[in-house]
């Protein structure tokens, strides 16, 4: 059902080492999931571990941890369990497995330029984000912003329903515009590290 999605996806990552597409999922997953994320009571602050300690001022998100709990959420899991083996298969990248959360930024979060890959520690090597906003404008904030190596801004998303973000980990900082209302997402990582 994937094989082109999953396919370009490579071509992509082989050539530039991102890809950003719309309308990449079925439209009723992504509204299922949508609403998930909505009807979630209980996020928990995020923020940035460094040394055991948690710095919650150069990020702003709340997350939940999204698990295999419902038919919704492992129709999406599946789909990465696909694009990890494909991966996988056509790159030998040697991931282990993924995790994923939802992420809700609430008016004036934010997250500062970073990169997902930590320092000196071969963990998560490709990142993926899904978009779960519908009627999103520019007046809305909340974009993904991408650079290359150098710093440079090569791309700015803006956070649509059903657009799918990927790019390799290590090689490009990104960061995540204030919001001005609320903006959903589901932020993943495709690891090649032993699962805890």
């Amino acid at each position: 059902m994937y094989e082109p999605l999953y396919s370009q996806i490579t071509d992509s990552l082989v050539n530039d080492g991102y890809v950003i597409i719309e309308n990449a999922l079925d439209i009723v997953l992504g509204k299922e999931l949508r609403d998930i994320s909505k009807n979630i009571r209980h996020y928990k602050n995020a923020g940035i571990s460094h040394n055991s300690i948690l710095d919650t001022e150069r990020r702003k998100d709340k997350i939940k941890w999204l698990d295999a709990d419902n038919e919704i959420t492992c129709k999406y899991l599946d789909f990465t369990t696909g694009l990890k083996n494909y991966l996988n298969r056509h790159l030998y990248l040697g991931i282990r497995y993924y995790e994923a959360h939802f992420s809700l930024y609430e008016e004036g979060n934010f997250y500062e330029k970073h990169l997902d890959a930590f320092k000196n520690s071969k963990n998560r090597i490709v990142t993926t984000v899904y978009y779960l906003n519908e009627d999103w404008n520019a007046d809305n904030g909340g974009e993904l912003i991408i650079y290359d190596k150098n710093n440079m801004q090569i791309q700015k998303v803006i956070p649509n329903a059903n657009t799918l973000v990927i790019f390799m980990s290590e090689n490009f900082p990104h960061e995540v515009l204030a919001v001005k209302v609320n903006r959903n997402s589901i932020a993943g990582w495709f690891r090649i590290d032993e699962k805890i």
